[in-house]
């Protein structure tokens, strides 16, 4: 009888209909495939079974979460070789069904559900989201921010390094991460034009870097809402320690709950993710209102491809259940159309796309550099949810099937004078 890894390797073979690009290593040790190319090690049957009772990728995720696969060599050069293998999400029932109507897919399904052991399907692992109520209320907007960012700033001080900045860093070609984030904030600031006295309302203001750097080298007077209290607690702290709480607030908000414009500027960065599809307009509309005729929005947002079927848009699995709850992505297109169906003109739209695909990389390798404090900041589980999702993200980024834009909206008064020069783009 042939070792567990030629075995499975052949079965996997037969459902997939191409040749694995990687080599397997089972569980009693054997190993099969190219011997030169990375390694998929499947430390038990458990791990089978979480893809035969959940195929794709959430399986797949589960399985990884919960250590029972492994990759060994290049975690990006396996990532990249397994892409489109796993079944997706988005193969409808129908596609399955002319699947299992073929007698050798048939053959092998019935073979790995022999090889996987006792037909039991195993329990996801802790760090998974269970949902309850509605998408993107008060409440359970609360819930996902919650799940996301309140994982310990000590966890994010490891990952981000000393800038505590968690979007898109703007990159020199040699530069350091630091450098890299602090060039992106003071992007967005000339973007917003931001002159002393103003005030700038920061949405989703994170651990408060945005507020401390416009007020600290722009003068401006600044509102930051987030719904971590971690978070919160941080900045509070951040802003305390550089001198500055006569000029900048933080505020666990809603920012749907904002009352006090008008404000000069908004700067909005890597938070509109999580608005959600239905509630966007209300977001831009909230927005729009506070506001004074003439100020500014910088909307950073990371945007996916469009559909040639908006209709079937699904998303991410694993994403959706171990790191952004609720979040989702729209098109660049459907995002300005909703902020000029608010109002606002929408008056430059960068993408910086490959920005982040570096940025991501840089994460991933602060990561890699202190697993082991970051396993006991969080979990063996957690630990291994960001390393995935970061060095997913940063490929996703650089095969350009997902992008990150800054939009620069303006609520342009009745006399149509924006107040933007001639030549626009006076920031570069």
């Amino acid at each position: 009888m042939a070792d567990a890894a030629s075995r499975l390797k052949s079965l996997l073979e037969q459902l997939l209909g191409v040749p694995l690009p990687v080599s397997i290593r089972a569980w009693d040790g054997s190993q099969a495939g190219p011997p030169d190319a990375p390694t998929l090690v499947i430390r038990n049957r458990r791990a089978l079974r979480r893809l035969l009772f959940k195929p794709g990728e959430l399986g797949l995720a589960r399985a990884w979460v919960a250590g029972d696969l492994e990759i060994e060599g290049d975690l990006y050069a396996t990532l990249r070789a397994m892409s489109g293998l796993v079944w997706e999400r988005g193969e409808d029932a129908r596609t399955l069904a002319q699947a299992l109507r073929d007698p050798e897919f048939r053959s092998a399904a019935r073979g790995l559900f022999r090889l996987a052991g006792p037909p039991i399907p195993p329990t996801p692992p802790r760090e998974e989201v269970r949902r309850a109520g509605h998408l993107h209320t008060r409440r359970t907007d609360r819930r996902a921010i919650s799940h996301h960012y309140d994982v310990g700033n000590d966890f994010y001080e490891l990952v981000l390094g000393p800038s505590m900045v968690y979007s898109c860093a703007y990159w020199e070609e040699a530069g350091t991460l630091e450098s890299a984030q602090r060039d992106k904030l003071e992007l967005v600031c000339r973007k917003l034009a931001l002159t002393p006295g103003q005030r700038l309302l920061d949405v989703g203001c994170g651990w408060g870097s945005m507020a401390i750097h416009a007020a600290r080298e722009h003068g401006v007077r600044v509102v930051g809402v987030t719904l971590s209290q971690e978070q919160a607690a941080y900045a509070r702290k951040r802003v305390a320690d550089e001198g500055l709480t006569d000029r900048v607030e933080i505020r666990v908000q809603d920012y749907r709950d904002v009352t006090d414009g008008p404000y000069d500027a908004i700067s909005s960065i890597g938070m509109a993710e999580h608005v959600g599809a239905e509630r966007y307009l209300e977001y831009a509309t909230a927005l729009y209102a506070l506001l004074r005729p003439g100020g500014r929005l910088l909307n950073h947002q990371i945007a996916r491809r469009p559909q040639s079927d908006e209709s079937a848009y699904r998303l991410n699995e694993f994403i959706d259940a171990y790191v952004f709850p609720d979040g989702e992505l729209a098109p660049l297109g459907t995002t300005v159309t909703q902020l000029e169906r608010a109002g606002f003109e929408v008056r430059d739209v960068e993408s910086i796309r490959e920005h982040y695909a570096r940025t991501l990389r840089r994460w991933v390798a602060n990561l890699e550099a202190g697993w082991t404090h970051a396993v006991r900041l969080t979990s063996p589980g957690r630990a291994r949810v960001w390393r995935l999702y970061m060095a997913a993200c940063a490929l996703a980024f650089e095969g350009n099937r997902i992008g990150v834009n800054q939009v620069l909206a303006v609520r342009t008064p009745a006399s149509g004078e924006s107040g933007l020069p001639l030549r626009s783009r006076t920031w570069n």
